[in-house]
């Protein structure tokens, strides 16, 4: 066996400035290459948030007309009983549309008529209703009301309608504009805050519709998800990180949880058309299916999550308890699982926001439906705020653009505010070990 005789100064790194130099210049662009891919992220969502902003501020205010209504006695309630359910059956209808031809007397031709009344809102008799019902002490008097204008009026004023196109391809035509600009040069025109946009449910008319049925099915809905997904998530992780034997059986186990999290979450929304809804015929479009769904599909994160923080705590917490005679049952309850408990409910406010922003498993079991009704308990058919964003975004009215943008924004402040929620509950109660 011959001995082989090594150059210690082969081994030697090469140290030339050049080679130096070509270190260093690597370095820099490697530096260089992340900058830039962080400047490129932060511009698309600038780009993106001011294209969401600049389409749908204008949501948040609404054109309204002055208008001098006579609320008649004689119409509203003639027995002075100043009854709810007798001033809702009056014809408030015929009010409003009285006022708003005293304001035109030389509108009289009945085609004429119907497109003065099309420059206001169809719901001014509800409004009108409704401020009488609130109040009977307007009933017998003159009031100057603020009507809500129609859709188009509303876009008209906004600048959303070209007055220079020719007539057929404007949704306003020559008779409506003028009169509205007759109403303009009186300043009876005005643009207020949009209160029935976060105060009533979906509708048909653009200026009518609002966001609060989506937000309170939303809600319902992410209360059955926390329910049923915290408890068990927690419970899961607890029992494969600290009892399960490892097996094949639990290999198998962690496998599939970890495979149910990337699996698209359309397919747990077949998952409950197929159980929930046929097999077990809960009511559809209900927020306690749609809840019972994103369940299935944020646990597996939760438990991920859940596992990571209860493998964070060290060893030495489970030696000492251990050590002074506590059960390993005690050990988790009471030493353990508070000290994980920070990094759980963050994992659990990230799965519940990611809950927030799916919509692919809720349209698969009916959620898509349109609902003019503010649910009230988590079997009332309701939709949720990603759904009626989709629902707005088909729609053909210029108005429902800016709304699909308005709701888009508030979704998006929920998501922040969830995520800030979940930062802030690390960075409180995290431990360093």
């Amino acid at each position: 066996m011959t001995d082989q005789v090594v150059d210690i100064r082969a081994l030697k790194p090469d140290l030339s400035p050049e080679r130096i130099s070509r270190r260093y210049a690597a370095e820099r662009r490697f530096r260089l290459y992340g900058l830039v891919a962080i400047a490129v992220a932060i511009f698309m969502l600038a780009l993106l948030m001011v294209v969401i902003v600049s389409k749908g501020y204008s949501a948040f205010v609404q054109t309204h007309i002055l208008v001098e209504v006579t609320f008649d006695r004689e119409v509203i309630d003639p027995d002075d009983t100043n009854d709810p359910e007798v001033i809702s059956q009056a014809n408030f209808r015929g009010i409003a549309r009285g006022a708003i031809r005293k304001m035109f007397p030389e509108v009289t031709s009945r085609r004429d008529r119907r497109q003065l009344y099309r420059i206001f809102s169809s719901e001014i008799d509800f409004q009108l209703m409704r401020m009488a019902r609130d109040d009977p002490s307007v009933i017998g008097t003159t009031r100057q009301v603020w009507l809500k204008a129609g859709a188009d009026i509303d876009m008209l004023t906004k600048g959303f309608i070209d007055r220079d196109v020719p007539e057929s391809n404007r949704r306003v035509n020559d008779k409506s504009l003028g009169w509205y600009d007759r109403l303009d040069e009186q300043q009876l025109v005005s643009r207020r805050f949009n209160t029935t946009f976060f105060t009533a449910a979906d509708s048909r008319e653009p200026e009518q519709a609002g966001i609060l049925g989506a937000l309170v099915g939303s809600f319902l809905t992410l209360a059955v998800t926390l329910v049923l997904v915290f408890p068990v998530g927690v419970s899961a992780a607890v029992y494969l990180e600290e009892f399960a034997p490892k097996n094949k059986w639990t290999d198998i186990i962690e496998v599939n949880i970890n495979n149910l999290a990337a699996v698209p979450s359309i397919v747990f929304g077949l998952l409950g058309l197929a159980v929930f809804l046929n097999f077990f015929e809960l009511p559809r479009s209900a927020p306690l299916v749609g809840g019972i769904v994103l369940a299935l599909m944020t646990l597996p994160t939760i438990i991920i999550a859940s596992r990571s923080a209860i493998m964070a705590v060290p060893p030495s917490i489970r030696e000492a308890a251990l050590g002074v005679g506590a059960s390993h049952m005690q050990t988790v309850a009471h030493h353990v699982l508070p000290l994980a408990l920070p990094g759980m409910l963050t994992g659990t406010i990230i799965g519940m926001a990611r809950a927030l922003g799916e919509t692919a498993p809720l349209l698969m079991i009916g959620m898509v439906a349109f609902i003019v009704d503010i649910p009230g308990s988590i079997t009332d058919a309701s939709t949720v705020l990603p759904v009626q964003v989709f629902l707005w975004a088909d729609a053909p009215e210029r108005a429902f653009v800016e709304r699909t943008s308005a709701a888009t924004l508030v979704l998006l402040v929920f998501l922040v505010a969830m995520n800030l929620a979940a930062i802030l509950l690390r960075k409180k109660f995290e431990r360093r070990w």
